[in-house]
């Protein structure tokens, strides 16, 4: 089963008046910074087969704070980039949110797509097959993080969930928070959402007995026994 851990860049002098988008130049505050580095520390005792990024620099930033104490390169995948947000690019979210299609991004994602810009549901595609790729790319027992932005972090948590596009506003993708999904044969996995805390990832269900789970299901019967 391949694991993947998804990271929200950390903050910026633009996160939550502005929606930033792709607005190039944009770096991690000073706050961003602290929270890369502490992203660092909570995964620092957790395997990684690779560190990707999504080409912005806020997000290569964080990576790094990752990646470089571990002597590896961070590589970029343009597929994780923000969504293209188009005219509604670098405008404040309190303007944004008298246009009419504020409403319409709420309530039904998978119906938009930004003046001039990209519609929710190709982020969320380009987003997904990124994750696929990978998966089979790294391996099934690879672990590796991807550095992305809140609206494809919640894109991607949606598809693993099952979840129709126009409910992905219910998850929430923090500066700097990780969420971790596992991918098995039959079906993934969330194992953690939103997360701040320190990391230490279960176990496959099928090493612990150190045999193949013969049941041919991946899911526990009754929810399973957890982690100590």
């Amino acid at each position: 089963m391949t694991t993947l851990l998804l990271a929200r860049h950390g903050l910026t002098d633009l996160t939550g008046p502005v929606l930033a988008g792709r607005t190039p130049g944009v770096h991690l505050s000073e706050a961003g910074r602290a929270q890369a580095e502490a992203l660092a520390a909570r995964v620092a005792g957790v395997r990684l087969d690779a560190v990707v990024s999504s080409p912005l620099e806020r997000c290569r930033e964080t990576a790094h704070a990752v990646a470089d104490g571990r002597g590896m390169d961070v590589l970029i995948d343009d597929r994780f980039i923000e969504c293209g947000y188009g005219g509604w690019t670098g405008r404040p979210l309190k303007e944004l949110a008298q246009e009419p299609l504020w409403q319409v991004v709420q309530a039904h994602p998978s119906a938009v797509t930004f003046p001039e810009g990209e519609s929710l549901a190709g982020m969320q595609h380009r987003a997904v097959v990124a994750v696929r790729e990978w998966n089979q790319r790294l391996g099934e027992k690879a672990v590796y993080l991807v550095c992305s932005h809140g609206d494809v972090i919640k894109s991607i948590v949606a598809d693993a969930l099952g979840l129709h596009l126009d409910h992905f506003q219910r998850i929430t993708a923090d500066p700097a928070a990780l969420t971790i999904i596992r991918y098995a044969p039959l079906r993934p996995f969330v194992l953690r959402l939103n997360d701040m805390g320190e990391l230490r990832l279960p176990e496959d269900s099928e090493e612990k007995d150190g045999g193949e789970n013969i049941t041919g299901s991946d899911a526990a019967v009754g929810g399973g026994p957890g982690t100590t």
